[in-house]
């Protein structure tokens, strides 16, 4: 009379693609040199002081120095040059940078001038690239130039 014990397997579930699981980006933000540019507040701007700023392009897309995109990058830097309380000082476009020597009122000036420039370079560039999405890996980055020096050297490393 010896019946025989199955072991119970635990069931599972089919679910349909998109829920569940893994996916593209879940979990925890990277830390420490992928994590990008924090969400903390910027600090105070003083008006007489030139901000280095630096915009990182997205991995895989063609040069910002090569014939066309960089025109396009030109074009858009000169049509900045209307826009009031935000001045743009310098530039330096590299492969996947571009450095800016900016100049505004304030912080929120500055992170107006920033996004208009931002703006009108994703859609300029993805016009020309034939593509949609991000152009910009991150946020800006940016930093105070409050000694001559130190701004004078990053408009010549740039």
């Amino acid at each position: 009379m010896g019946r025989e014990k199955r072991k119970k397997r635990q069931g599972s579930f089919e679910f349909p693609s998109g829920w569940g699981g893994r996916r593209k980006g879940a979990g925890p933000k990277p830390k420490g040199e992928r994590a990008g540019v924090s969400h903390r507040q910027r600090e105070a701007l003083a008006s007489r002081f030139p901000v280095h700023v630096t915009l990182k392009v997205v991995a895989g897309l063609p040069s910002l120095r090569r014939g066309r995109a960089h025109a396009v990058v030109v074009a858009t830097f000169a049509a900045m040059r209307e826009r009031a309380n935000f001045r743009l000082v310098h530039y330096s476009v590299q492969s996947n940078y571009v450095h800016l020597v900016c100049e505004a009122r304030d912080r929120g000036e500055l992170a107006r001038g920033i996004q208009a420039l931002a703006i009108r370079l994703a859609k300029r560039l993805n016009r020309l690239w034939k593509r949609t999405g991000r152009l910009f890996a991150d946020r800006y980055r940016d930093s105070t130039c409050a000694r001559r020096p130190k701004c004078g050297t990053r408009s010549a490393t740039c």
